[in-house]
């Protein structure tokens, strides 16, 4: 049979199917007012901010930007971009970045260099990164853009090319920090290099390195990971004991994660404790919304709903935040909390994404509540949302869950047809209905399927 590459499929997605509309269909019932450009949206990024579908490209907004004859600032471009960037929408960062250079013709330095190559990686993947790399002058390979095709290489875990980047850097002279070094440790923890690591570090304590906070976090992390309590309760009393070292609620945090990988429960709640008590009034709501997360993980949902309504008090809650805590309850099994908070979501009119409902959805088809979120679905498409790959992935999933393989071939179908660079698509889903379309001799519909299989996926693996 054939085989699909990885990239293009998973077997850690599943779902399932119920009666009725629950409360949470009510969410979309608000969400169809067109946009008009008022005061709040008064500035560029203003205007990119509420179109949230990747698929859809923002270039006519920037275009209509300039035809009303506003003014077109690079610092305000360059904030934009930044934004994009933090709330992950790569592609619309990548094609504000192409704009500002294609059709506004401004100058880019190494460091707006370095952003666009990292989102081309993010974005286009990295062979489509090495060739605009290999397009770069020599004159503007500076340390920024050397170091972004090393977070390039150790995004993806391509040890060796990284390796050779890193060499590349030494032999330029521009290890001056510590910040490749980090990116080399943290690529090492992960993939359980620890020998590697360490030497490493001596090379970084050679060089009077090594004592900053991002290091030391990898460090404390590399031994969570490890499950060496040992090495991390010592690095741990090391830095409490340091005066010049101001303990964060993050350390904690880090911490937090290593007990409960060892599964020292009391400890790791004993480090969230922690963590809140260093948390600075800067980064409270971002805090607020990690510790839910871990609370949940640890199964005390009476801490989640608490940090929650401490994180409601710091200021505007945006799309991630909800999504956190949508994520939290569902992991927690609270759907009706869950379904409170998605319909708490869409009063406070923030830009629709429907990854926030997938959550509900996937949580929906896992239980067998599927008619419940064929309900969800359908009025989100009537009211102009458009599912993504992981609606229709989880749904299909579902109906193959359900014996209905006649709507799981057809949704899956859909799935494929949506699915953007990198998704993974259901490997049993997948497999069951390649398997249902030979075993009843629908050869129209089997060439079709297998044909949209071959052009948005990669194949590499039988199934």
């Amino acid at each position: 049979m054939m085989r699909v590459l990885h990239s293009c499929i998973s077997s850690n997605s599943w779902c399932g199917r119920y009666d009725g509309i629950s409360r949470v269909c009510r969410v979309l019932l608000h969400s169809t007012q067109t946009l008009n450009y008022s005061a709040s949206n008064d500035t560029l990024y203003g205007r990119i901010s509420p179109a949230g579908d990747h698929r859809v490209s923002i270039v006519p907004i920037l275009d209509q930007w300039v035809q009303e004859g506003r003014a077109v600032n690079k610092d305000e471009l360059k904030t934009a971009i930044k934004l994009l960037r933090k709330y992950r929408r790569f592609s619309h960062a990548l094609q504000l970045s192409e704009w500002m250079s294609d059709r506004r013709s401004l100058d880019l330095l190494p460091g707006d260099v370095a952003v666009r190559l990292d989102l081309v990686s993010k974005v286009h993947g990295l062979e489509q990164a090495e060739k605009f790399f290999n397009s770069i002058p020599n004159t503007m390979r500076t340390y920024h853009v050397y170091g972004a095709l090393l977070n390039c290489y150790a995004h993806e875990k391509s040890l060796e090319k990284a390796e050779a980047v890193m060499q590349k850097i030494r032999e330029l002279g521009l290890l001056r920090i510590s910040l490749s070094y980090n990116v080399m440790l943290n690529l090492y923890s992960k993939m359980g290099k620890h020998e590697k690591l360490d030497t490493l570090m001596q090379e970084m304590e050679e060089k009077g390195m090594g004592r900053d906070k991002p290091t030391l976090y990898i460090r404390l992390t590399a031994y969570g990971v490890a499950s060496n309590i040992e090495g991390m309760e010592k690095l741990l009393m090391w830095m409490e004991a340091d005066p010049l070292l101001a303990m964060d609620w993050n350390t904690y945090v880090i911490a937090a994660n290593g007990y409960s990988k060892a599964g020292l429960v009391e400890k790791s709640l004993e480090m969230l404790k922690k963590s809140e008590q260093h948390i600075s009034s800067k980064r409270r709501g971002f805090a607020y919304e990690i510790l839910l997360t871990l609370y949940a993980s640890l199964a005390n949902k009476d801490d989640v709903y608490r940090i929650w309504d401490l994180r409601k008090k710091v200021g505007k809650i945006y799309n991630m935040g909800y999504f956190r805590m949508v994520s939290s309850l569902v992991k927690l099994d609270d759907i009706d909390g869950a379904e409170k908070i998605l319909e708490e979501w869409e009063s406070v009119n923030t830009s629709f994404d429907f990854r926030i409902p997938n959550l509900l959805i996937n949580a929906y088809c896992k239980k067998g509540l599927l008619e419940k979120a064929e309900a969800f679905v359908s009025i989100a498409i009537e009211r102009g949302k458009e599912p993504t790959v992981g609606t229709w992935d989880c749904l299909a999933t579902g109906y193959y869950k359900d014996n209905q393989m006649a709507k799981a071939v057809d949704t899956m179908r859909k799935a494929i047809l949506a699915n953007p660079r990198g998704w993974k698509l259901n490997r049993v889903t997948l497999t069951a209905c390649l398997e249902y379309l030979k075993k009843n001799g629908d050869v129209d519909v089997s060439e079709e399927f297998t044909g949209l299989i071959g052009k948005w996926c990669h194949f590499s693996e039988s199934i």
